[in-house]
């Protein structure tokens, strides 16, 4: 009998330790938030660690976080504005057409490039002019400034003069047979049919007195 008193006396001491023990771990718990908190699922609505909070707020700011592969992203989404074509020879219509005003000091011929591409595309700067002549081509040395490249949507067009001397020496001068455009940036060249005066003065050969105006210089020079 006294055998079996300290065998129930040591199992209810054990008891007694076992149901003391599992109390802390509960106090321990409930006072420090516990390790099963901080891992916890998002879809309970809790947040599943601290750090996240700080993601948000970093992100709000357009900070520059990690993407899945480790590379740095943005913040904020930006979109590259494509560019618009040089136009082409072959995507323009040039045309030329007398142009002189009775009383000018010069002739004048303006050439017109339209776009018949089917999209945009952009002219700028000066288009390579040259006059076929009897004594051979007659190249145009470039007069004005350039302007900012522009925008031709299809059908648009843009012009561009060309001046040259009146031939009012009483002789027959040099012949113009012809009229070369190469549009800028351009190697492939265009022939047309000269509209302007039949002839050029007969110069001394000390230069050309033939000038090509920029892009949408039309009525500037002269």
């Amino acid at each position: 009998m006294r055998a079996q008193k300290i065998t129930i006396a040591a199992l209810a001491l054990a008891a007694g330790l076992a149901l003391t023990a599992c109390q802390n771990d509960d106090n321990a718990m409930a006072q420090g938030g516990g390790s099963a908190a901080s891992s916890g699922s998002s879809s309970n609505g809790g947040s599943t660690s601290g750090s996240n909070n700080s993601s948000a707020q970093g992100a709000a700011k357009g900070s520059v976080g990690k993407d899945s592969a480790g590379q740095a992203t943005s913040g904020h989404n930006g979109s590259a504005k494509s560019g618009v074509a040089k136009c082409r020879t072959d995507d323009l219509d040039i045309t030329a057409n007398d142009a002189t005003i009775t009383g000018d000091e010069n002739n004048t011929v303006n050439v017109t490039f339209t776009n018949k591409s089917g999209r945009s595309c952009t002219v700028a700067g000066f288009a390579g002019v040259d006059l076929k002549t009897n004594a051979g081509n007659v190249s145009a040395k470039r007069q004005g400034t350039a302007d900012p490249a522009v925008v031709l949507k299809n059908g648009g067009h843009d012009t561009f003069y060309i001046s040259y001397p009146v031939n009012d020496s009483g002789g027959s001068g040099v012949r113009i047979t012809g009229l070369v455009v190469t549009p800028p940036d351009e190697t492939k060249s265009v022939t047309l049919a000269w509209p302007g005066a039949a002839s050029l003065p007969v110069t001394d050969g000390s230069g050309t007195s033939v000038k090509v105006g920029p892009m949408g210089s039309a009525g500037q020079g002269g």
